[in-house]
């Protein structure tokens, strides 16, 4: 799920000159939702979501159903460049499986279904266009009125490979490598964000789906935020309209605890899903990575060069002394 910081991301940028490029003071996690951001969790960020979901399904005309639960482990890692993700998922699936027409009846199935490992780039980002925009401090409407400009989002691409572990699984049925890519945009608006993922997946197995993801996540308050969102997906053999929604609580700066819901509108098969999660950051080799305007850096003398190290070290340490203090207050 988008976080919240997100949601602040355009105050601060109009704030100063010099500001982190893609790490936020909160932590960025995709969960709860499918869908994926633009942005990375910034360089040497390590950061880890774990998810368990229950689910059902029942197919009406075939006859037959399953109920078990699933999860999914995602290491995501900023490298290289500010810009650049790597992305890794472990798929895990539990089940009881009935189908009486073939004579099956309460076979259990559990598998390590998949892993995926892909990179996500951040290829464009609006906001820093307009870094150098200062509030209007006489007029309430200015500050406040429709941008035209928030309608431009940023822009990320993702290029990865399925490595299908297990053919237990309907529709998962044979084992091999697959490719993925994806288009993600994400917008925003005020305490709003959009993200929207059009994908196709599996190319080079029998199961080529293309597809989308749209998800909408609001911030209520500095540690509330809820989404819904919906996913559509067309294969040869498969295709889906599932709609979600949950709520995420942002227990420290670092660690993120969510809840969701889901289902499908068709019974063929019929698909109800219900989990819970857990994100969790780690972001001590982290050094602010500072955005200035053109022709900026070139004027900044050798002292201001060092004045400005010095307040990144300052600003790191005065982070690390407030955290402390609302852990202690908790």
């Amino acid at each position: 799920m988008l976080k919240l910081k997100f949601l602040l991301a355009p105050a601060l940028l109009l704030t100063s000159a010099a500001v982190t490029a893609q790490f936020t003071d909160v932590i960025n996690s995709n969960r709860p939702g499918e869908s994926m951001s633009a942005f990375s969790v910034g360089k040497t960020v390590l950061q880890g979501e774990l998810g368990i979901t229950g689910a059902k399904e029942e197919h009406e005309n075939l006859g037959w159903d399953s109920k078990g639960v699933m999860s999914e482990l995602t290491f995501r890692y900023g490298a290289f460049l500010e810009q650049l993700e790597f992305i890794g998922e472990l798929q895990y699936q539990y089940d009881r499986y009935n189908y009486p027409d073939i004579g099956i009846s309460g076979e259990t199935r559990s598998a390590l279904k998949s892993f995926n490992f892909g990179a996500k780039y951040l290829v464009y980002d609006p906001h820093k266009k307009y870094i150098d925009r200062k509030p209007d401090l006489y007029s309430w409407r200015n500050n406040h009125k429709f941008k035209w400009r928030s309608l431009i989002p940023a822009v990320g691409v993702y290029v990865g490979g399925n490595f299908t572990l297990s053919d237990k699984f309907p529709l998962y049925g044979e084992k091999g490598f697959s490719a993925k890519g994806m288009v993600i945009t994400q917008h925003q608006f005020g305490r709003h964000v959009l993200v929207t993922n059009i994908f196709a997946d599996k190319f080079g197995s029998n199961y080529e789906t293309f597809g989308y993801v749209v998800t909408l996540t609001r911030g209520l308050s500095d540690r509330w935020s809820v989404f819904v969102e919906n996913q559509g997906f067309q294969s040869d053999i498969y295709g889906d309209l599932i709609f979600r929604g949950g709520a995420a609580y942002l227990m420290e700066s670092n660690l993120q605890l969510d809840v969701n819901i889901g289902a499908n509108v068709k019974n063929t098969p019929s698909v109800f899903q219900a989990g819970i999660g857990i994100s969790w950051r780690f972001d001590g080799f982290y050094e602010d990575v500072l955005v200035r305007l053109p022709g900026e850096e070139k004027a900044m003398s050798k002292e201001d060069k060092k004045r400005d190290k010095e307040q990144q070290k300052k600003q790191k340490k005065d982070k690390k002394r407030k955290e402390a203090i609302e852990n202690e207050t908790e």
